[in-house]
C-alpha cells in the first residue's frame, strides 16, 4: 500500500486563540495505541481543555479526549488519558525553560496527520486578559465590516 504524503488537519484548538497570545509553535508527535488512531482517523477528538505539562524530562498532554472507536471492544483506552508527547530531549529542555517563566503555558493548537503519522501542534502560549479579548474581538468584526463593504462594491 502507497505511503499518503502531505498534511491534512484532523482538529484544532479555536478556544487556545481567543484565551492566549501564542508565542511559539512547535510540532511533536504522540504516543497511542491502534484504536485510537483509528478513531482519529474518524475525527473523532476534542482539544478544548487540553493542556501540557513537563515532568521528569518527559512532555505530556492532559484533557485531550479521543472517543472509543466503536469496533475497538476490548482494546480501547480511556478516553481522556494522559498521552506521553514524542519530542528531543534539547527542545524539551527549551520548552521546560520558557514553562518557568510566569505566564507561559503549554497549550496544543492542532492535530494532523502528516505521512500517515498523528503530530500535534504545542503552543507556547502566554494568557490574554479580558480587556485584550475585547480588543482582539473588536479588531476580527471590523475586518469582516471592512470585507463585507469591499464584497458588495
Amino acid at each position: 500500500m502507497p505511503k499518503a504524503l502531505g498534511i491534512k488537519q484532523i482538529a484544532s484548538n479555536r478556544k487556545a486563540f481567543h484565551d492566549y497570545f501564542v508565542l511559539d509553535r512547535f510540532e511533536a508527535g504522540i504516543e497511542l495505541c491502534g484504536t485510537e488512531v483509528k478513531s482519529i482517523r474518524g475525527g473523532a477528538l476534542n482539544l478544548k481543555d487540553s493542556y501540557c505539562m513537563i515532568r521528569d524530562g518527559e512532555i505530556f498532554v492532559r484533557g485531550m479526549h479521543i472517543s472509543p472507536y466503536e469496533k475497538g471492544n476490548i482494546f480501547n483506552r480511556d478516553p481522556v488519558r494522559v498521552r506521553r508527547l514524542l519530542m528531543h530531549k534539547k527542545e524539551i529542555r527549551k520548552l521546560n525553560a520558557r514553562v518557568m517563566q510566569e505566564g507561559i503555558a503549554l497549550v496544543p493548537l492542532s492535530v494532523y496527520f502528516k505521512d500517515s503519522r498523528v503530530k500535534l501542534e504545542l503552543g507556547v502560549c502566554k494568557g490574554k486578559k479580558l480587556y485584550d479579548k475585547r480588543e482582539s474581538d473588536a479588531k476580527r468584526s471590523a475586518e469582516r465590516d471592512m470585507d463585507r463593504v469591499m464584497k458588495n462594491r
